[in-house]
């Protein structure tokens, strides 16, 4: 592995809320870096991720007026072209990060921007738009929700804004169950030598206990809580194209 490459992944470990504002104040970081990835996962690779998503909310390229809301939408490219799409198709567009990101995304008639951390610091948006929003982009951040506070907590208030046939998109979900079953392959085992330019073999423990790190077991437990809220709950892949496709995943969930 290129050894800026490695310096990053140790930098952007285990992060908070707090620690992104204070990246999104750092001059010396690009982008890519101010949002936790280093540039070669993510430069010239959003358009695949904005894709990816409209895809799979499965917008109506016809329809107009809806709500959208990006809880956590960092400042690289990706929020731009969500901006940029909005614009165009007439959306209302929700932004639900920091002061300090959404102090790097552009305004708009048609935008509104919500400062502070979902949902603890954000009543004014859960009691604003109580079954109001048509769309809900949660992308590569439900790890750190996972990871520092709750989980169903973050979902269950995000839910709570959906109109009925609404959907939520919680994507670029890191799963070590998937991730240990991907480098067990003749597959991943290929992947790792050539990533590493080595010949060895990745480590891999399936019984090692791993505190705060989403699995199948989390993976499998929201989409099963949900369907027994009345929702309903897909479990999808990746772009194969994207860095860490094979051993990130998405869940989708819909308001019937």
């Amino acid at each position: 592995m290129d050894n800026k490459i490695q310096k990053d992944f140790d930098r952007f470990k285990n992060l908070g809320y707090e620690d992104f504002k204070q990246l999104a104040k750092d001059e010396s970081l690009s982008k890519y870096q101010k949002i936790g990835f280093p540039d070669s996962y993510r430069e010239g690779k959003e358009h695949i991720i904005f894709q990816d998503i409209m895809a799979k909310l499965d917008i109506e390229p016809a329809a107009s007026g809806k709500v959208i809301l990006d809880i956590g939408p960092g400042c690289s490219d990706l929020p731009n072209m969500i901006v940029e799409y909005c614009a165009v198709n007439h959306h209302d567009l929700l932004l639900c990060d920091s002061k300090e990101m959404l102090d790097l995304l552009p305004s708009g008639a048609n935008i509104k921007k919500l400062e502070g951390y979902f949902p603890d610091e954000t009543a004014d948006l859960i009691n604003n738009f109580q079954g109001g929003v048509d769309y809900i982009i949660c992308y590569s951040i439900f790890h750190y929700v996972f990871y520092n506070t709750s989980g169903f907590k973050f979902i269950d208030a995000a839910l709570s804004l959906l109109k009925p046939g609404g959907k939520m998109l919680i994507a670029d979900i890191p799963n070590i169950s998937k991730r240990r079953r991907f480098f067990s392959s003749d597959t991943g085992i290929a992947f790792h030598k050539k990533f590493t330019n080595t010949d060895t073999l990745p480590e891999v423990n399936h019984l090692q206990f791993e505190p705060a790190q989403i699995d199948d077991g989390v993976v499998f437990g929201i989409m099963q809580r949900y369907r027994n809220f009345g929702f309903e709950t897909y479990l999808l892949p990746q772009n194969k194209e994207l860095a860490m496709a094979n051993r990130r995943e998405d869940i989708l969930i819909a308001k019937i």
